[in-house]
């Protein structure tokens, strides 16, 4: 596609309120625009290929905890491309700030986007991917203007939070296999009791991300919303393609043994469509589907398997709390088997137990990573049961290297080099080659130099920096 350069001539009398000029680009995203001359703030900015200054357009701002800013916005621009939306995301809200510092970055960027864009009246909305959808999800109650929430992987932040006097729109995106999968499902009955409107985009697959297609329909599904409220003109052919197209998808799945997906997606469509047209024959292949002997084991089979998934969690929460409580190593054993059995799941046949096994793994290193922060947290670090945590984490996580470099600085702190030359082999085994950081870790400058430390590098990496002392 190529990148069109625009030139907005802002004037004092006009939408906008900047006195100079701003280039910004149609189809690409614009990076650093200032938020204002009075704090040092940042963010990025994408306006689709047809963006025109003379009609006014809804705006999506995506949250990241990082300050990514063009990041967060290039995962989401294809989508907004194709729906027509504006997006714009800050570099500056951080998870180590409060939620309310991060809510007055978020404002501030909201105005700067308003003075530069013409903004549609009541459509004007939060994404975001995992924490940042979180954040996304409670930005509503502190600024009313918000009137929808696409959250990709991620609950609603604070039930408390809510106002039920100032409902928004909240569309959730989740894949089966992803660990809040569970807590997103539930959120719809809490979301259903305080009338709050709401849809959530199931999906399969190897990747928690969505595709390109499946955050699309989260965005049609808030024009369709928009239009349905009066705050945007109704567009009858588009509607009825867009039914069109979500039956199509639910179907797909009823041919495809996935008649769960294909109920989420019709009871999805009946919120959505009710405003514009009769819904009987939807609602009678909703009945039938729930009657048929596929749905009803498919529902039997998950419930079975989400029961089972919550004695698990509570015994992974239980243990590891024991374990870090009593500092007991000895447990690394049982961790290592809970791992292994979630090894054989992952080749089973059975889809529900494949999905359980990776929501499993999600959620037992999402609460050691919580936990790794509250320990870490701490005036005084307790550093046996932050090592602990590590050693856990590279058992559950054996691929993420930080893990094990964590162990070897912290055990060679505590002069715990027999346990740091363990876990540097296993390192060195699961195929880290970085023979730079690995003579740069914190605290271990003696053991880089012992000859055991260089034996092991030489074994596995060809490339010991001090030269093996024969004993």
């Amino acid at each position: 596609m190529m990148k069109k350069i625009l030139l907005l001539a802002l004037i004092l009398n006009s939408t906008f309120f900047y006195a100079q000029e701003l280039r910004l680009l149609r189809g690409a995203i614009t990076e650093n625009l200032i938020v204002n001359d009075s704090v040092n703030e940042t963010y990025s900015l994408y306006l689709p290929t047809s963006f025109s200054v003379d009609r006014a357009w809804p705006v999506a701002f995506v949250m990241d905890l990082e300050g990514k800013g063009k990041a967060a916005v290039s995962m989401l621009m294809n989508a907004a491309e194709q729906e027509g939306y504006v997006l714009a995301s800050s570099n500056n809200i951080s998870d180590s700030l409060s939620i309310s510092q991060n809510v007055l970055i978020a404002n501030r960027m909201f105005n700067s986007v308003f003075n530069t864009v013409p903004t549609a009246k009541n459509r004007m909305y939060t994404v975001g991917f995992g924490g940042g959808a979180m954040f996304a999800s409670i930005v509503p109650a502190f600024i009313n203007e918000v009137k929808g929430v696409i959250s990709i992987g991620a609950a609603i932040g604070s039930f408390e939070v809510l106002n039920p006097k100032q409902p928004f729109q909240f569309v959730g995106v989740v894949n089966r296999s992803d660990f809040n999968f569970l807590s997103m499902y539930e959120a719809k009955f809490e979301l259903n009791k305080l009338k709050f409107p709401n849809q959530l985009i199931v999906f399969d697959g190897d990747r928690n991300l969505p595709e390109i297609e499946t955050v699309s329909k989260a965005f049609r599904m808030l024009t369709l919303t928009s239009m349905a409220k009066g705050y945007l003109a109704q567009n009858d052919s588009l509607i009825k393609a867009s039914y069109n197209d979500f039956f199509v998808d639910a179907n797909a799945n009823v041919t495809n043994q996935k008649p769960l997906l294909a109920t989420y997606q019709m009871s999805d469509m009946e919120k959505i469509f009710y405003p514009f047209m009769k819904l009987d024959s939807l609602k009678e292949s909703q009945k039938i589907l729930r009657r048929s002997p596929i749905f009803k084991q498919a529902n039997r089979s998950q419930n079975s398997y989400f029961l089972k998934e919550s004695f698990t969690k509570d015994d992974y929460s239980y243990y590891l709390e024991e374990d870090i409580i009593s500092y007991n190593y000895a447990n690394l054993g049982w961790w290592n088997y809970q791992m292994q059995e979630l090894n054989k799941l992952d080749k089973s046949s059975i889809l529900f137990e494949k999905q359980m096994s990776s929501r499993l793994r999600g959620y037992i290193n999402a609460l050691i990573s919580d936990n790794i922060d509250y320990v870490a947290a701490d005036k005084e670090p307790d550093l046996e049961a932050l090592n602990l945590l590590y050693m856990i984490k590279t058992i559950t996580a054996p691929n993420e290297y930080t893990s094990y470099l964590k162990v070897i600085s912290t055990s060679s702190k505590m002069e715990d080099y027999g346990t740091a030359l363990f876990y540097l082999e296993e390192l060195l085994k699961n195929g880290y080659i970085d023979t730079q950081t690995l003579y740069s870790i914190e605290h271990t400058a003696l053991f880089r130099i012992m000859p055991e430390f260089n034996e092991v590098v030489e074994k596995y990496l060809k490339g010991a920096r001090y030269d093996v002392i024969e004993q």
